[in-house]
């Protein structure tokens, strides 16, 4: 028996290969589906089933390109409604991989179709439970993702989570292991730990929402207090794994297309082509093409690519680090970016040394701050809201990224803004945004919080609660 977990850090995502006596299976695949095929490969194995727990919101899966590619069977669990071939299972049913089992659990409440697989050895013993987005490590899904769709409220959702919990989860033997679908990082719960397994009856012990005599009513009230909005491109991706997609291969095909300085400076006249360039921020704040968007390749890449440019259909424009051109289109079709349309050959130095105008930002270090701070310079303050409420630079705007593009009209683009973060990766991402609505006064607090935190003559306040 092996039971691989196959996690992808920018995604905060578990994937998870199993295999016994020749077969396989592979639940949640990402949508560049060749790790899978190669490790089937390397142990003489037919993968036979693509297992998905639900309609994914947060990346696009590779089931429908993995089962075309091997000739294996899609499952789902109970309501889904798939508008391509797939097996929608019951309740319990059981499915056959080599010596082991594998059980459908019903357990609705993250989306109505939710379910986990329970994984059996040879001699019926439960060996671990695939969640999904049920169950994490010191968390459950959110149950308010789902509601657009289906009429249900979020109270609704987060009652059926309950129930499933409570009715199909706990009850399992405290040794099984739980193998779920996203750890720390993913925008898919609001508490996950860094550790992407754990047995159930540490969670028992140690997850919040599976504490003992917990009620469905304080259930409910504290799995949804707290939770941040959901992404906009969500809606869009659900509708990609739900209603089909173009291969993989294709969208790569299409957009591994190098371009020249002036290919590149040509296609740069039509106003609706998104240019992204995916290098560090350090380098990109040195130089970068008039107009492009900085999101760093080492950082959340397609978290915030999809977050910041939730339409799906927008044609981009890669600028990458010479090399790391197909890993940063790979990384946009994860989270569903399929318009890419090239990039630029052999990276930034053809647009440097082509003699096309470059613009760089102006950035600061946290001591050279303080110098500002006392001629009443503004300040904002890119963070999530809960960072910001902890500690943030006195009388600093909050405006966090992933609130931007929305609020970008209460800033006045003739005022200079000092911008920081936690450690200036999302700093530079907003600069670079801001900087192609006309904003041309900005600085950047190199190292963010985290360097600010060691400059004790800035003054720093915190958000009081109020009872």
């Amino acid at each position: 028996m092996i039971i691989e977990q196959l996690y992808t850090k920018c995604l905060s995502q578990g994937a998870y290969y199993i295999e016994s006596n020749g077969e396989a299976a592979v639940i949640d695949p990402l949508r560049d589906v060749d790790a899978y095929i190669k490790l089937a490969a390397e142990h003489n194995a037919r993968i036979v089933y693509v297992f998905e727990t639900h309609f994914h919101a947060d990346f696009v899966s590779g089931h429908i390109d993995l089962a075309a590619k091997t000739g294996a069977t899609i499952v789902y669990g109970p309501t889904a409604s798939p508008s391509f071939p797939a097996m929608v299972a019951k309740d319990n049913e059981v499915f056959t991989v080599g010596h082991l089992t594998i059980t459908v659990l019903h357990t609705p409440g993250h989306t109505p179709e939710s379910c986990c697989y329970l994984l059996k050895d040879n001699n019926g013993k439960q060996i671990a439970v695939f969640t999904g987005d049920t169950l994490f490590i010191g968390d459950v899904g959110r149950p308010d993702l789902a509601q657009a769709s289906t009429g249900l409220s979020k109270e609704q959702l987060a009652g059926m989570l309950y129930d499933s919990i409570q009715n199909k989860l706990l009850p399992l033997p405290g040794d099984v292991i739980i193998y779920p679908g996203h750890g720390a990082g993913s925008a898919c719960g609001k508490q996950m730990s860094a550790n992407t397994t754990d047995t159930l009856e540490h969670q028992r012990r140690t997850n919040y929402a599976l504490r003992d005599g917990i009620s469905k009513e304080e259930f409910v009230k504290e799995v949804l207090s707290g939770l941040p909005s959901p992404a906009k491109y969500f809606s869009n991706d659900v509708m990609l794994n739900k209603g089909g997609y173009e291969s993989f291969d294709e969208i790569v095909k299409r957009a591994m297309v190098a371009k020249d300085a002036e290919a590149f400076h040509s296609q740069l006249q039509n106003k609706n082509i998104l240019v992204l360039d995916s290098r560090c921020p350090e380098e990109f704040c040195k130089g970068f093409v008039p107009g492009s968007v900085n999101i760093g390749l080492d950082g959340q890449f397609a978290p915030w690519a999809g977050t910041l440019f939730p339409d799906l259909r927008q044609p981009i424009l890669i600028v990458a680090d010479p090399g790391r051109e197909l890993e940063t289109i790979t990384r946009l079709a994860r989270v569903g970016h399929d318009n890419i349309i090239g990039y630029l050959a052999k990276g930034f130095d053809t647009w440097y040394f082509s003699g096309h105008p470059v613009e760089w930002v102006h950035c600061i270090h946290s001591k050279s701050l303080h110098t500002e701070l006392e001629n009443d310079c503004k300040v904002i303050d890119v963070r999530e809201t809960s960072s910001f409420n902890t500690l943030h630079i006195k009388d600093a705007i909050s405006m966090p990224l992933a609130e931007l593009p929305d609020r970008i009209k209460e800033l006045n683009p003739d005022e200079k803004y000092y911008v920081y973060c936690t450690s200036g990766y999302r700093s530079v991402i907003a600069i670079s945004l801001l900087k192609t609505k006309g904003f041309n006064r900005l600085v950047n607090v190199i190292g963010g919080m985290n360097a600010i935190n060691q400059n004790t003559g800035i003054q720093l306040e915190a958000v009081r609660q109020t009872k």
